[in-house]
């Protein structure tokens, strides 16, 4: 059983990306793979196609329908939202913040991170206690 204030915010959001209900086309299609009897024998796998962007979306994420339905609705949201904002989108963001992540340091970038660890060792040096003989 999904919530009402999920499907409230998935209106709202597709709302504010001009998608609406009555543009939207929903077929349930026999599902394929692992689950067993379950998921081979009933219409659970959600197809929606919306007409206006000519997107067609296919999701069997879930053994329930509902829940497909809601997913379906989602992807179809961020695939509209990624042709709409383009690099602005949030996928396209995140995809960007991971390259920059994984993307090696320059080479002056590394030079200065090593000049600032051994600042730091020469501090932590002189904290060390006098060695006494005797």
């Amino acid at each position: 059983m999904i919530r009402k204030q999920t499907w409230e915010a998935l209106a709202e959001r597709m709302k504010s990306l001009e998608i609406f209900e009555t543009d939207l086309s929903e077929k349930f299609i026999l599902g394929s793979g692992s689950g067993g009897q379950k998921v081979n024998k009933t219409s659970s796998t959600v197809q929606l196609y919306h007409g206006p962007t000519k997107i067609t979306i296919k999701c069997q994420k879930e053994r329930s329908r509902e829940m497909n339905r809601l997913w379906a609705r989602r992807l179809l949201c961020d695939k509209v939202e990624s042709e709409l904002k383009g690099k602005k989108s949030t996928k396209a963001k995140l995809v960007h913040k991971i390259r920059k992540q994984k993307q090696k340091r320059s080479k002056r970038a590394k030079e200065k991170m090593l000049e600032d660890k051994s600042r730091l060792s020469e501090k932590k040096k002189g904290r060390l206690p006098p060695n006494e003989e005797g």
